[in-house]
């Protein structure tokens, strides 16, 4: 079995050139009927993994996910993500920022969604928009952009350390041809078309220059404590195994443990068969 968290993972201080990066990648497996099987068992890994978790309550971990249109973001947190329990599971989808958040530093709004102890947190676009749209557009000069390279790597550093979180971030990666081809997919189905935007089209004018972006992204961000990786993702099924994949290596290699009782079985069964017995009573009685 291939091993994508060693394959697909960008080594730190690598200089990335995403030409060298196949988006059409597929491993061994030539179609969504082939990988399944697969993708299913990583699937009930992560439910069963999430569990222990949210019982041990000592790990936690923030996926991000990043992409150009299209790429393929929904489509990891609906068809990867759904079997964990929400009530240890967010997804967190970042917006442009509100004048509130104008106001105070770029990490300001993104430090209260990280998560806490138990739980696992998915950024659906991230504080990296603060590098790219924010780079791409010039809605900042250079100068202010440039030195959130370093800012991001030491807050991430930061949760990491202090809360003990676990950071996978996720480049998904598709071609020009492909996001068009997805683009004519929503025009074509009314149960899509919510997803048109106007900004579509003229955001490909800037395919180059996002993808300098995402170079510099994960050239300089790309960390032991917080890699990234590059999903081939033209195809949505290979894309959905090497992400399930590497996600359940990374919660396997926590080593969680289901705690220990806090209450005294023994107790705890004599008051039960009490219970039991008097409701047996009970009911004969009647």
């Amino acid at each position: 079995m291939s091993n994508y968290l060693k394959e697909l993972m960008v080594k730190p201080d690598s200089k990335i050139r995403l030409k060298h990066f196949d988006p059409g990648y597929h491993g061994k497996h030539e179609s969504r009927k082939s990988a399944l099987p697969e993708i299913e068992e990583n699937r009930q890994k992560m439910e069963a993994l999430q569990y222990l978790m949210y019982a041990e309550n000592k790990h936690s971990l923030l996926i991000v996910l990043q992409g150009l249109d299209a790429a393929g973001k929904d489509g990891v947190v609906r068809h990867v993500l759904t079997g964990m329990n929400p009530s240890g599971c967010v997804s967190v989808n970042f917006k442009q920022p509100t004048a509130k958040e104008l106001a105070h530093d770029f990490l300001w709004r993104v430090h209260p969604l990280v998560p806490g102890k138990g739980s696992v947190t998915i950024f659906n676009r991230s504080h990296y928009e603060d590098v790219l749209v924010a780079r791409v557009h010039g809605l900042v000069p250079e100068e202010v952009w440039s030195k959130r390279y370093d800012q991001i790597n030491d807050f991430e550093q930061l949760i990491s350390t202090e809360n003990n979180t676990t950071i996978l971030k996720f480049f998904l990666h598709i071609s020009k041809d492909e996001q068009l081809a997805r683009f004519k997919k929503r025009l074509d189905d009314p149960a899509r078309q919510w997803k048109i935007s106007e900004s579509d089209y003229k955001e490909r004018d800037y395919w180059g220059d996002y993808t300098e972006a995402f170079e510099d992204v994960l050239t300089k961000t790309s960390t032991k404590h917080a890699p990234w990786f590059i999903i081939p993702s033209n195809h949505k099924w290979f894309r959905d195994l090497s992400i399930s994949q590497i996600i359940t290596r990374t919660m396997e290699e926590m080593n969680m443990q289901l705690p220990k009782p806090t209450v005294n079985l023994a107790e705890i069964r004599r008051e039960y068969h009490q219970a039991a017995d008097e409701e047996k009573s009970g009911r004969k009685k009647h």
